[in-house]
């Protein structure tokens, strides 16, 4: 079996007839940041909610510090659901006093900017506060492993970067960090990459590892908007972003052949893949 003090081996989970995470095996060693990347729906969740010990799997094992993933062993770790596991209708001070003493730990101090907020009801706080409130409650106890499900989703750019820089500061003092997160960009925050579509692993490594061989193409032209709705309609996994079009995984003279004969003028460069072109590959592969 894999090492590493959050692992799985081959776990796979159904619900009835459908699979949601697919013999996968994993592992999350002390001092790194193992970024879990999917598209919703690619069993995300599902794994991360076997490794805590919140969902029994189907078949396959999970381990936590060596061991079952039982209560003691989760006391050891700092947990971030997307629902960020804070009660609405308390103050922040009320929700790090709760989730703190059942750690037996005192409540943390708020950081300077967070300390007029300690008498608000947290559902009143907005949710960039909310995120690193949540946080704070995780990380209390000095937890051995950081699980972090899309920790900074539906914050702005500037709160993700605090959220990520006490991410960074967790592994570097020795705790394992896996985190969750859509944020293609967040992905060169992290050590290690995994990559999950319909319940498989898919990918894993450093970025380039996962993208593989998938390849991209660019198109430049000034009528864009025609452009992109040609090569949609043409069935070929075209992606626009701003008023930039790119294409994966496909010929460029078929994108030459697709633009000309729409009558549209147009450059085309192949161009290194990302991974929302790799993600964008394998859920088309899917669906097909």
């Amino acid at each position: 079996m894999n090492t590493g003090i959050i692992r799985s081996h081959d776990v796979t989970r159904r619900f009835g007839d459908f699979t949601a995470v697919d013999t996968v095996t994993m592992n999350v060693e002390p001092g790194e940041v193992v970024g879990l990347l999917g598209a919703n729906g690619a069993g995300k969740t599902t794994l991360i909610r076997m490794l805590l010990g919140l969902l029994r799997p189907s078949s396959g094992a999970v381990t936590l510090f060596d061991g079952p993933p039982d209560r003691s062993r989760r006391a050891r770790l700092g947990y971030v659901p997307q629902n960020l596991g804070l009660y609405q209708d308390l103050t922040v001070a009320e929700n790090l006093a709760f989730s703190t003493g059942t750690y037996g730990v005192a409540a943390p101090e708020l950081p300077p900017d967070l300390q007029a907020s300690s008498d608000t009801l947290v559902g009143a706080l907005p949710l960039g506060a909310q995120r690193r409130v949540a946080f704070l409650a995780a990380l209390a106890h000095t937890p051995v492993a950081l699980v972090l499900d899309e920790p900074t989703s539906g914050v702005d750019a500037l709160s993700r970067a605090r959220l990520w820089d006490t991410i960074r500061a967790e592994a570097d003092r020795g705790a394992g960090v896996l985190v969750t997160t859509h944020y293609m960009e967040e992905a060169q925050e992290c050590d290690r990459l995994l990559l999950m579509s319909n319940g498989l692993l898919v990918g894993q490594g450093s970025e380039s590892d996962v993208i593989g061989d998938t390849r991209a193409v660019a198109v430049t032209t000034d009528d864009w908007a025609q452009a992109f709705g040609a090569l949609n309609a043409a069935g070929v996994p075209v992606i626009l972003s701003g008023r930039s079009i790119r294409v994966a995984d496909t010929d460029p003279d078929v994108l030459h052949r697709v633009l000309a004969d729409a009558g549209i003028p147009a450059t085309v460069q192949p161009v290194a893949a990302t991974l929302e072109e790799r993600m964008l590959v394998l859920a088309r592969a899917a669906d097909q």
